[in-house]
C-alpha cells in the first residue's frame, strides 16, 4: 500500500527539496532578521526591476488545444482563470513567454503534435506547461520530464501551476475530484473562462463513461462517468445566456450516459435546460453511444423535435460487424445502432445521424469490413468521421494481432470514397431556412450558420447577421455545406438576450462587476473601476498562499 507520502507525491511533484526550510522554521527565522533599511544609492532603476524580477501573473502565454469539445471547454476555463489573474493570453506563440499545451490522446496523430509542439517550445526557451489527456495518462512519458501538468480535473488550479512553471518550478497536478468520496465531474462551472467563439458556450455535462472500450486511451485519462448535478448545469447555461451566447453546445466522454451515477438521466437534464433557452437560441447534443440512449429513444424524439433544440445527434458506430464489435468491447450489436437510427429518422424527420468508424481494427477481416461499407451504403450518413486505427500505448487493442498497415490504409482510402460518392445535400437546393449565424469560414469568405439539422449554411458575411436567425434561400450545394441567399424582405431575428461578450473577454467576471456597480455610488471614489483588478490580485495570491501550504 502506498504511502500518504507517496499519494501526495502523485499529485504534487518537485514543488520543494528536503533541504528547503519547512514553513514552521521561516516562521522561526523571522524572529531573529533585523530590518535594514536601503541606502538611496542602493535603490533599483524601474528598469532593473522589471529585468530582475519574475512576478507571476505579468508574462504572456500562448495556448494551443487538440482534440474534442470537452477538451476545448478545459482550454477555455484554463484561458479565462489565467487573463482573470493577469496573465495576457496571446494568438502569437513567439512572443509568449509561457507555452500551455492542452493534448488530445484518441490518436497518435494528436500525440504526435503534442510532443513536436513541447520540442519546438524547448528550443525557443519558452516555459512549457502541459494538460489534457495525454499527461494525465501517461504522466511518466520521457519527453513530460521536468514538465508541469495539469491533470483533467485540475483545471481551476491552473494559475497555481503556471505561477510556479514561471518561476522555474516543476510542479504536477493529477488527483481526483472527490466529495465523501464520490468522484466528481471535473472543476467548478462557474470559473472565469475565456469563450474562443463568444457566440457559443461549451458545457461538459459529465467527464468518464461506462465502457471499458479495448481501444480507448481517453478512459486511463477521464475515468469513470461523473456527473455534474442538474441544478449547476442549469445555472451555467442560464449565466452564458446573461452574456450574450446564442448556442450551447452539451459535451462529454458519452452524454448518453448522462446522470447514471447521480439517479438521474439525460433527458431530465435537458428538459430543464429547455426552459431556459432563449427564442432563436439552440442547444446542440454532443455524443452518445448506442447502449445509453436505446432506453430513452422516446423521450430524445421529443427533445430533438423542440424548435429550440437542433435535430442532430452524434452516434459513433465504429464498425458494422458484430465479430469485431465485441472485440472492440463496445457493449451492443449493430442491430443495436440500427435501431435508434431508424427510430429516430421516423420520428424526428429530417434528422442528422453523424458517426465515426474505425478501419483496420485488429482482427478485422474483410467480410468485416464489408458489412461497414455496405451500413454506409444504406444509410448515407451526411458527416462521417473516418479514423484508420492506430494501436494506443497501454490499451487491450495495442497488444492484440494487427492487421498490416497497407491494409488498414486501402481500407480508409475505400470507405472515404464511399463517403465521396454521394451528395446529401442536393435535394435542399430550392429550400428556404432558418439559419442561426455564428460562426465564420476557415476562408473568410463567408459566415458559417446552421439550420434546425445542423446542417452548414455558408451566408454572406455581413456584420449585421452575426448572431442573428436569419432566412435564406437555398441555391447551391456541396460536399459538406449549403449556400443561402437571404431573403430580402425578411428581418435578422436576434436570439441573445444581452450583448455578446468580446472576443477574448473573460466570462464570469459580467455579473460580479454588475453587482459591484449597483451597491457601490459611481461619484464615491475608484472602487468599482479598479475592482476586477484587484480581485485578481487577491487570486493570484490566494492561490500562491495555498500552493506554499501544501
Amino acid at each position: 500500500m502506498p504511502s500518504s507520502c507517496d499519494s501526495l507525491m502523485e499529485d504534487i511533484e518537485d514543488m520543494v527539496s528536503s533541504s528547503d526550510p519547512t514553513p514552521h522554521e521561516r516562521q522561526s527565522a523571522r524572529k531573529s532578521i533585523i530590518p535594514r533599511s536601503r541606502k538611496k544609492k542602493e535603490l533599483l532603476s524601474d528598469e532593473e526591476l522589471q529585468a530582475d524580477s519574475l512576478i507571476p501573473g505579468t508574462q504572456k502565454i500562448w495556448m494551443k488545444t487538440w482534440g474534442c469539445s470537452h477538451n476545448n471547454s478545459d482550454g477555455e476555463y484554463m484561458a479565462g482563470q489565467l487573463a482573470a489573474s493577469g496573465y495576457k493570453m496571446t494568438d502569437d506563440p513567439t512572443e509568449a513567454d509561457v507555452w500551455l499545451l492542452n493534448s488530445c490522446t484518441v490518436k497518435n496523430p494528436a500525440e504526435d503534435h503534442f510532443r513536436n509542439s513541447i520540442k519546438k517550445a524547448q528550443d525557443q526557451e519558452k516555459k512549457v506547461v502541459v494538460a489534457g489527456c495525454v499527461p494525465q495518462a501517461q504522466p511518466r512519458m520521457d519527453y513530460l520530464k521536468g514538465l508541469s501538468i495539469i491533470g483533467v480535473q485540475q483545471i481551476d488550479r491552473v494559475v497555481e501551476v503556471v505561477d510556479e512553471a514561471v518561476k522555474g518550478h516543476s510542479v504536477r497536478l493529477l488527483g481526483q475530484k472527490k466529495d465523501g468520496g464520490r468522484r466528481l465531474g471535473g472543476a467548478r462551472l462557474d470559473l472565469p473562462k475565456i469563450r474562443k467563439n463568444p457566440l457559443i458556450e461549451i458545457i461538459s455535462i459529465n467527464t468518464g463513461c461506462l465502457n471499458a472500450c479495448t481501444y480507448c486511451k481517453t478512459k486511463h485519462a477521464r475515468g469513470d462517468l461523473a456527473s455534474y448535478p442538474i441544478e449547476e448545469l442549469v445555472e451555467r447555461a442560464r449565466q452564458s445566456f446573461q452574456e450574450g451566447v446564442c448556442e450551447i453546445w452539451l459535451t462529454s466522454e458519452d452524454t448518453g450516459a448522462y446522470g447514471r451515477d447521480i439517479g438521474t438521466d439525460l433527458p431530465t437534464l435537458l428538459w430543464r435546460l429547455v426552459e431556459e433557452i432563449p427564442e432563436g437560441a439552440m442547444l446542440r447534443l454532443g455524443m452518445t453511444n448506442p447502449p445509453y440512449i436505446l432506453e430513452h429513444l422516446e423521450e430524445m424524439a421529443k427533445i430533438l423535435n423542440h424548435p429550440r433544440v437542433y435535430a442532430f445527434l452524434h452516434v459513433p458506430v465504429q464498425s458494422a460487424s458484430d465479430s469485431v464489435l465485441m472485440d472492440m468491447k463496445r457493449e451492443y450489436c449493430i442491430d443495436d445502432f440500427k435501431r435508434v437510427v431508424d427510430f429516430l429518422k421516423e420520428r424526428v424527420p429530417g434528422v442528422t445521424i453523424a458517426t465515426d468508424i474505425i478501419c483496420g481494427f485488429p482482427g478485422e477481416t474483410e467480410e468485416d469490413f464489408q458489412e461497414t461499407i455496405d451500413l454506409v451504403k444504406a444509410y448515407r450518413f451526411p458527416s462521417l468521421f473516418i479514423n484508420q486505427f492506430y494501436p494506443r500505448p497501454g490499451t487491450p487493442a495495442a497488444r492484440m494481432e494487427q492487421v498490416p498497415a497497407h491494409v488498414k490504409k486501402q481500407r480508409t482510402k475505400e470507405l472515404s470514397q464511399v463517403f465521396h460518392s454521394y451528395n446529401p445535400y442536393d435535394h435542399k437546393v430550392g429550400e428556404r431556412q432558418h439559419v442561426l449565424v455564428t460562426e465564420e469560414s476557415f476562408d473568410s469568405q463567408y459566415y458559417v450558420a446552421h439550420n434546425k439539422y445542423y446542417e452548414q449554411v455558408l451566408v454572406p458575411k455581413r456584420v449585421e447577421f452575426k448572431g442573428k436567425m436569419i432566412v435564406v434561400d437555398i441555391y447551391e450545394a456541396g460536399k459538406h455545406f449549403m449556400k443561402g441567399k437571404p431573403v430580402e424582405d425578411s428581418k435578422p431575428f436576434t436570439p441573445s438576450i444581452a450583448m455578446p461578450l468580446q472576443k477574448g473577454e473573460v466570462s464570469g467576471l459580467l455579473q460580479v462587476s454588475t453587482y459591484m456597480q449597483k451597491q457601490h455610488d459611481p461619484q464615491k471614489g475608484k472602487f468599482c473601476a479598479c475592482w476586477l483588478q484587484i480581485s485578481a490580485l487577491s487570486f493570484s495570491l490566494l492561490t500562491n498562499f495555498s500552493l506554499l501550504s501544501l
